[in-house]
């Protein structure tokens, strides 16, 4: 059966997407298409920051985009002889395996990896962090969420953000997703990787599907995608039970038996 997900490729690597290759061995087919765009933005004020992990409690990561910036910076500079040390005698929180992956090949150790989401992250630094410490430094998107920084701030933890990218609809979306739809049909399942996937995809495929749409397997990776996708009035099908390959390809063929 056929499978179309909604969401970014990976960056730099070669061979299938892991969640390509993952429907492939439940037997499925799956396509992707690139929902968003991203340009990268306040590097200065970044190259700033990240010059004074001693003003600083710590890193949080809540994004591969976010840890994508810093290494724009590295590449300026001679970040592992002279700061990951320096980081390193620091806490570094992420959220997820894909975003803890480029936190270790930056030459730093992730914390939090398994958390799966910024609100059961911010619960386990508001576990492990004491309140008189320098403030967290949390590099991250134009449309970030505010759980995890009012979760630290209302419990005394301090924070201190920068939006590092900015975030907008791929301008070609709407072209891929009618080729897609002419290619290949109403795909048994669709899978949404973020609320601004369900915001800029999801008018297009209730027009394109039109009376198909209640047949299609709706899924979410994660439980905040899938708020998103019951607030638009999307029937969803499945969830990933964490928002890995793994999870919610098994997700998905359960869904499609």
């Amino acid at each position: 059966m056929h499978v179309l997900l909604l969401k970014e490729p990976r960056d730099g690597d070669s061979g299938p997407d892991p969640y390509i290759k993952e429907l492939a061995s439940h037997g499925h087919k799956a396509t992707l298409i690139p929902v968003l765009s991203f340009k990268f933005v306040s590097l200065n004020t970044l190259t700033d920051k990240l010059f004074q992990p001693e003003k600083h409690g710590g890193l949080i990561f809540t994004s591969p985009r976010a840890v994508e910036a810093v290494k724009m910076w590295i590449k300026s500079i001679s970040f592992r002889k002279n700061y990951n040390y320096k980081w390193n005698t620091k806490s570094i929180y992420v959220v997820g395996k894909a975003t803890a992956a480029l936190v270790r090949s930056l030459g730093l150790n992730p914390l939090g990896e398994d958390t799966g989401t910024a609100e059961v992250l911010s619960r386990v630094i508001i576990e492990r962090e004491d309140t008189n410490i320098p403030p967290f430094f949390f590099p991250c998107g134009s449309i970030k969420r505010e759980v995890l920084p009012t979760a630290l701030r209302d419990n005394g933890v301090p924070l201190e953000t920068l939006t590092v990218y900015q975030t907008a609809e791929h301008p070609d979306l709407e072209k891929n997703l009618k080729n897609y739809f002419t290619e290949q049909g109403i795909p048994a399942s669709v899978a949404f990787f973020s609320p601004s996937g369900v915001k800029f995809c999801l008018e297009v495929v209730r027009r394109l599907s039109g009376e198909q749409l209640t047949q299609i397997k709706f899924a979410a990776i994660g439980p905040t995608t899938q708020d998103a996708m019951t607030a638009e009035g999307l029937c969803v099908s499945c969830a990933a039970q964490k928002p890995t390959a793994e999870h919610l390809a098994a997700a998905i063929a359960k869904a499609l038996q």
